[in-house]
């Protein structure tokens, strides 16, 4: 059984608007070309592709969020560190499109 659960961009945003959580405990996964394009200020960018090798930075107890471009490799990436014993995960549904659009900007 998979210990992750979705949540919708709206609700990630207004949790990082009222402080419930830091910037910092959003993880994009998107290739650099896709950061640089949009990204949340102050998240961090792992590329999903360097996970296995960065698997150490994402290991604690607080609470990560996954985030992607629409939510697909997000949920790659939560299977992933679900099967690596990681608790406290939560994938961004819609992902950074849906982030994006919320915050005024068209993502393509």
């Amino acid at each position: 059984m998979e210990d992750w659960k979705d949540i919708e961009a709206d609700s990630l945003l207004e949790k990082l608007d009222r402080g419930e959580i830091r910037a910092q405990q959003i993880v994009d996964v998107r290739e650099i070309m896709e950061w640089e394009y949009y990204h949340l200020e102050g998240t961090r960018h792992i590329p999903m592709n360097t996970i296995p090798e960065r698997i150490d930075e994402l290991m604690g107890e607080e609470d990560l969020y996954i985030i992607c471009a629409h939510g697909v490799r997000s949920v790659a990436v939560c299977r992933y560190l679900d099967g690596q014993g990681r608790v406290s995960l939560h994938n961004v549904a819609g992902g950074m499109a849906d982030a994006a659009s919320i915050r005024g900007f068209q993502y393509d």
